[in-house]
């Protein structure tokens, strides 16, 4: 019954968001604000149904009701009850389910926002973020139902969701298991990070597509979604560091992106909400690039169900896709309306989305943040061309032709690397106006400490010319947006008379927007040193060792000690541990315990990697094939990478970043009306200078 409960409450909430839909369009046709209150109630209704069918499902999977077909393909009896919980989005319909129960709560609180000053958007948003609701909820009830049963029909196991005739409920003794690799704590958040940066990209879009229904195309739209736009930012960000470390610790490679055409599907719309974030600047001081802004956020929203596309549909090989589906098409016609209707209602409003003023210098900043923008689009194009050729090769010649790492690494570097450049000028330029001349004053101190840091990596470190290009970049991005943190807080001190530490946090407190833009552009610095390091210093080996035998690697050397088998009847696996000492230099520093463990219930290894981290680098040790243990014989895989760490810790600046920037100081509805562009940007002017 708990099934057939949970089905019915999501079919109910399936028919109350098509309500909300007509309800919402009647209403703001027919100018009837009882219409729209009505669409906005169902819409908050839609929360607690899903929650009731989300609800029903976990306890189906805690419960181990195996005669539910869904239960028995995530799930086992010797899973902890976390990872059954967790096994709502470690499988397709589960995580359809997921995401809109995600979209429900998130359409559900914009909507208890204030409306007073903004009530036209209302139903449009409403109906937006609806058609999207049905859209998922349809896949759920129609495609891919997570409530199935298993039935026993003349002799044969069915899934179905109601009873045949003549059948009766067919209970396995257990499941199979979620996928090991999906069992590691970081594919515990991982997911539902991602899962939340694609739907709250969804609200920005539905604000966009509301003002250009109703005509009201300056920059509300953009102020009411900021801080949306930047929470699905963070979600989005951390969900792809939180994948890259999950790939790192379990995948057995030795590195943390592989430019899998499902981390790139996650990427793309990463990238358009990245150059969103720095173009939607440029029309609020300067009134600009109104078409460019809805164009972004349009593509953002597209890119997010494109790439559900690719993960559920079968058409990519990747160890993070599902399964083979019948519902990728549907998903590719979804995909293809909304982007047509889209476009098509900002060519409409074409003519209302006109600038405000026009660009005159090509070293102002507004130019410098196109031109980001720009690289952001270049770098979205290589990506998009790598994920569809071979889909494209295997339609016209019959044979699927695989985009491997080393295209992305060439087309994209230059450009990367052009990024961070224009990290360190862009701070540096003023609104409206630039020059060479004004720019080089303020870049030159920094630009002399780079060089000097440059040339003694060269010295002491590396020689390799694309290295000494990336790290004189880190350190110029590094000393510029220091410069600025400096330059602020003494301008300040002079002012109010304040101490340094007072100086810097109030200054920071009062402008969070410009200096959590500042820590980000920090933590992308300490995170291009990780990335550096990992792609142009790594080492690696591989060799079989009898005990006590040793490998010698990068300075490292490995004495294979001894291994050990056991099994865990309890959890459902068998582990097998290698104990491995570690020298540096002749001198012991620690032991590494690499292992396989093998799951009982889905029949699969999962390689855990000894690991020794330190500022420097990294040791990576894999045990790779063993003997029986009387022969104590092992084969092992090392790697060494270096600074890799720093990728990790830029990303936990990241976090700090983009939270303080994101931190709510005053109600969106409460700020005056944009000031003009004039006075914005002679007050800018002034505070830069």
């Amino acid at each position: 019954m708990i099934a057939e409960f949970g089905y019915g409450i999501a079919l109910v909430s399936f028919l109350v968001a098509v309500y909300s839909i007509f309800a919402a369009v009647y209403g703001a046709t027919k100018k009837s604000a009882s219409m729209v209150e009505s669409a906005r109630r169902a819409m908050l209704l839609t929360f607690p149904l899903i929650s009731l069918a989300a609800g029903a499902l976990i306890y189906l999977l805690v419960t181990n009701q195996f005669n539910v077909a869904f239960v028995y393909e995530v799930t086992s009896r010797s899973m902890p009850t976390y990872l059954k919980v967790t096994a709502w989005w470690g499988g397709q319909a589960g995580s359809l389910l997921f995401w809109s129960w995600l979209l429900a709560a998130f359409t559900s609180a914009v909507t208890l926002r204030k409306w007073d000053r903004d009530i036209e958007f209302l139903p449009w948003v409403i109906v937006v973020c609806s058609v999207t609701l049905v859209f998922f909820l349809g896949m759920v009830i129609f495609y891919e139902n997570p409530f199935t049963r298993f039935w026993l029909v003349n002799g044969s196991v069915e899934p179905h969701m109601f009873a045949p005739l003549n059948a009766t409920i067919f209970t396995p003794d257990d499941g199979n298991g979620l996928n090991p690799l999906l069992r590691h704590p970081g594919m515990v958040i991982h997911p539902p990070m991602l899962y939340l940066g694609f739907v709250s990209y969804v609200i920005p879009y539905a604000f966009a597509m509301a003002a250009l229904i109703t005509g009201r195309t300056d920059d509300r739209w953009i102020r009411l979604t900021r801080r949306w736009s930047l929470w699905a930012w963070l979600f989005l960000s951390f969900g792809l560091v939180l994948g890259g470390r999950w790939a790192y610790d379990v995948l057995g490679w030795g590195g943390y992106w592989g430019w899998d055409p499902v981390e790139i599907a996650a990427f793309m719309p990463w990238l358009t909400g990245t150059a969103f974030l720095h173009s939607v600047m440029i029309q609020e001081k300067r009134g600009m690039l109104k078409h460019w802004n809805m164009i972004l956020v349009i593509l953002t929203y597209a890119l997010v169900i494109f790439g559900t596309f690719l993960t559920r549909s079968g058409v990519l090989s990747s160890v993070h896709a599902f399964a083979n589906s019948p519902i990728g098409p549907l998903f590719m016609g979804f995909v293809s309306t909304t982007l047509v209707a889209s476009i098509a209602l900002v060519i409409y409003r074409w003519p209302t989305l006109r600038s405000e003023t026009e660009m005159k210098s090509m070293l102002s900043r507004e130019a410098l943040f196109l031109l980001n923008n720009l690289l952001f689009m270049s770098i979205l194009v290589v990506c998009f061309w790598g994920v569809i050729f071979p889909l494209i090769s295997e339609l016209f010649t019959g044979q699927k032709v695989t985009v491997g790492p080393p295209f992305y690494e060439r087309a994209t570097a230059p450009l990367f690397s052009a990024l961070l450049f224009l990290s360190a000028v862009a701070p540096l330029s003023a609104w409206g106006h630039s020059t060479i001349q004004t720019l080089g004053r303020a870049i030159w101190k920094s630009a002399a400490a780079a060089a000097v840091v440059t040339i003694t990596l060269f010295f002491t470190y590396t020689n390799k010319i694309g290295a000494l290009i990336g790290f004189f970049l880190i350190a110029l991005i590094l000393f510029v947006t220091f410069q600025e943190f400096w330059r602020g807080t003494r301008a300040r001190q002079q002012a109010q008379g304040e101490n340094f530490l007072t100086a810097l946090s109030r200054l920071m407190g009062r402008n969070r927007r410009r200096y959590g833009g500042y820590i980000i552009h920090i933590s992308m610095a300490l995170m291009a040193i990780g990335i550096l390091g990992i792609e142009l210093f790594q080492t690696s080996t591989q060799g079989a060792l009898a005990k006590d035998e040793t490998l010698t690697i990068s300075g490292y050397t490995l004495q294979y000690k001894e291994l050990a088998s056991w099994e865990d009847r309890g959890e459902g696996v068998n582990y097998t541990r290698a104990v491995v000492d570690i020298f540096k230099d002749g001198e012991y520093i620690g032991e590494l315990n690499p292992r396989i463990d093998y799951y009982f219930d889905s029949q699969q290894n999962m390689t855990i990697p000894g690991n020794r981290s330190t500022l420097k680098d990294d040791l990576y040790v894999l045990l790779v094939d063993w003997q029986p243990v009387s022969a104590v014989g092992a084969t092992f895989k090392v790697y060494v990478n270096p600074l890799v760490n720093w990728l990790w810790i830029g990303s936990l600046v990241f976090l700090v970043g983009i939270v303080f920037a994101a931190w709510p100081d005053r109600d969106p509805a409460e700020e005056p009306a944009r000031r003009s562009v004039t006075q914005r940007a002679n007050q800018t002017s002034a505070a830069d200078d």
